[in-house]
């Protein structure tokens, strides 16, 4: 619709056309455009309208102008044609000679621009060839820069620099920070080989390969010579950070990594073997601490100050092969500190050995052995904790069966030589000297394995080692006392042997048995007493005539059951309450415990009590027709029974 109207409006094509036109490239235009702002300064209706007119008038003022500028030139002309015409003829023939000498030149200057025109030829040609040749130059010239720039990146990612060469084979320069940081590029281009060969580089990746693994081998073994040197001169490998460094190194020759801790172990084991010595002999610093073999008069002191010097020396031996090795593989530094504590702690075995087994004797005494036993066993198990399945440990576990054989043999000469000087039951029936001097000494032997570490089988083992042979000559002793007696007597020395015994641990199943004992020995005292209640009561008739009692047969008739033969027990028995401890047996006088005579007054009490109950309830049985019973047994049973308590 829009293209049919452009068509049919020739303004419209016109101002396409201007549209369409560019201006700024048509310099008569923009000429012509410059001109017309020169006189064209209104922009109205009258003046658009006269604007062709005055274009047209000024077209004809400026062609009036050329035509005046004509005539004058043409007036000219005539005049110097008049001026001219008397000289024409002498004119012609100097220009004729100078026509001909121009002329020939020209010839000459073309024959000269054609030949120039050839060479030029000639030398475009040569020329073209040299600029082919020149680009192919330029070409390859790119190409080895390019090759040059990868070359000096393969050398610098996959050799080491001079430098670092002079570094890792020097045997006269000592090791410091770029020793290292050299084999650790020695080793990332090796391991970078690995991915050469892959790319299809064989023979560049296995001649590199090949060269770094000779920087390695040579600078590993001036690694391994300084390192045994610096292990030699080491006080502490916290303060040496190389050595460390070194140490993580050699793991990759594990052969040369067993040399270096075995040198260090060596040097370690020297030192730590006189710095043992040293406190054995000399003390420490300005005599502070004192030399331990002071003490060798006090068993106990010398054997602990000896093996707490050890237990201070571990961990701290500990600590520095941590240290030494702590570069090294996580999974490997266990094994290898174990060894290494191993190897450093067997140089004080055999001096600890031959002061511990001089101290071990059957002459000091079993309570003396007994606590270095648990001496040695307490540190046994804390140095183990640290040094396992070390030469120290096996020292000190043979020493510690020796001292607990010692120790067991010396107890039984000890408790053989006492019950020999046990003397028989006295008449009091108190346990005799000899028995309180087993006690003593098991005390004692307790006593001083508590102080250290007491276990239950080392206390069991102990108490049935002396208490066994002990009750066992008790009761041998016993035998030959009479009934009452020998209960008595027993009673006395278990009583004595139970209250040494419930002082200590891990006894539960030994007081047990001692209870039960004397247990049994209660109830035949109890026995005795009850029966002897009974007979100096006059008890016995009235007992068997109750239990015997016939069905419809009065008791108040039954000769002992009348009413005065129950006035003689009734006024017997007023005696005994008002003095309940004179018809005890002698025996139970001589008992050293207050709470086992009490416990069988009370069971002979209670029988007796019983009985009166039965004595009671059978006079106030209407059935046995007593005359007035309240004035025969006027006491209820516990009226009885609170008087006695």
């Amino acid at each position: 619709m829009e293209s049919s109207v452009e068509k049919a409006n020739p303004l419209a094509k016109k101002l396409a056309k201007i549209k369409d036109n560019q201006f700024e490239n048509d310099k008569d235009t923009l000429e012509a455009l410059k001109e017309l702002s020169t006189f064209f300064s209104e922009n109205s209706i009258r003046t658009r309208r006269n604007l062709r007119g005055e274009i047209e008038g000024r077209s004809l003022a400026i062609n009036q102008d050329i035509f005046k500028a004509f005539h004058q030139v043409k007036e000219g002309k005539q005049i110097i044609s008049r001026f001219f015409n008397d000289k024409t003829n002498r004119a012609s023939n100097f220009l004729d000679s100078a026509l001909n000498d121009v002329h020939s030149q020209v010839l000459f200057m073309d024959q000269s621009c054609k030949g120039m025109s050839t060479k030029l030829a000639a030398v475009k040609t040569r020329t073209h060839q040299l600029m082919s040749q020149m680009t192919s130059f330029q070409t390859a010239s790119n190409q080895l820069s390019m090759e040059q720039m990868v070359a000096s990146k393969m050398i610098e990612t996959f050799q080491l620099t001079p430098a670092e060469v002079t570094e890792l084979q020097s045997f006269d320069r000592s090791v410091n920070p770029e020793f290292f940081t050299a084999l650790r590029k020695s080793k990332h281009i090796h391991q970078q080989c690995k991915q050469l060969l892959q790319s299809g580089h064989q023979t560049t990746a296995f001649e590199i390969m090949e060269q770094m693994a000779s920087y390695q081998e040579t600078a590993l073994e001036r690694l391994y010579r300084w390192t045994q040197n610096q292990c030699r001169n080491v006080d502490s490998p916290d303060s040496n950070i190389l050595l460390t460094q070194a140490i993580s190194c050699l793991q990759d020759r594990p052969i040369l990594l067993k040399y270096v801790v075995d040198e260090y172990c060596t040097v370690r084991r020297g030192l730590v073997a006189r710095s043992f010595l040293d406190a054995l002999t000399v003390g420490g610093p300005y005599g502070t601490p004192r030399p331990i073999e002071l003490h060798a008069h006090d068993p106990a002191r010398y054997v602990g100050d000896m093996l707490a010097w050890l237990h201070q020396m571990t961990p701290t031996e500990k600590e520095n092969a941590q240290a030494l090795l702590k570069g090294c593989d996580k999974s490997d530094i266990g094994e290898l500190v174990k060894g290494a504590l191993s190897n450093i702690t067997e140089g004080v075995c055999r001096p600890l050995r031959l002061r511990l087994e001089q101290v071990i004797s059957p002459d000091i005494g079993p309570a003396v052995l007994h606590t270095l036993s648990g001496l040695i066993r307490f540190y046994l198990n804390t140095i183990g904790e640290v040094v396992p399945n070390s030469a120290l440990i096996e020292t000190l576990n043979d020493i510690f069966d020796q001292c607990h054989h010692t120790f067991l043999t010396s107890l039984e000469s000890h408790v053989h030589r006492l019950l020999e000087r046990i003397q028989p039951p006295s008449q009091d029936l108190s346990p005799s000297l000899g028995v309180n001097q087993l006690l003593n000494l098991l005390r004692d032997v307790l006593s001083g394995g508590h102080i250290v570490d007491a276990q239950a089988s080392d206390v069991a083992e102990v108490v049935s080692r002396v208490l066994d042979p002990l009750m066992q000559f008790i009761e041998n002793t016993a035998g030959r006392l009479p009934r009452v007696d020998q209960a008595a007597y027993t009673l006395n020395c278990v009583y004595q042997i139970h209250s040494s015994l419930s002082l200590y641990e891990h006894v539960e199943e030994r007081l047990e048995n001692l209870q039960g004992l004397m247990e049994n020995q209660l109830t035949l005292l109890s026995t005795e007493q009850a029966t002897s209640l009974i007979h100096s009561l006059g008890l016995g008739p009235v007992c068997a005539l109750l239990q015997n009692q016939n069905d419809g047969e009065l008791l108040s008739n039954i000769p002992g059951m009348d009413s005065s033969s129950l006035q003689s027990f009734l006024i017997k028995l007023d005696a005994l309450l008002g003095a309940p401890d004179a018809l005890q047996l002698a025996q139970w006088k001589l008992l050293i415990s207050g709470s086992h005579r009490k416990i069988i007054q009370r069971r002979a009490l209670d029988t007796v009590l019983s009985i009166y109950e039965q004595l009671y309830d059978a006079v106030h049985n209407p059935a046995n027709c007593y005359e007035n019973p309240s004035s025969i047994m006027p006491r209820t049973p516990q009226q009885v029974r609170n008087l006695l308590a």
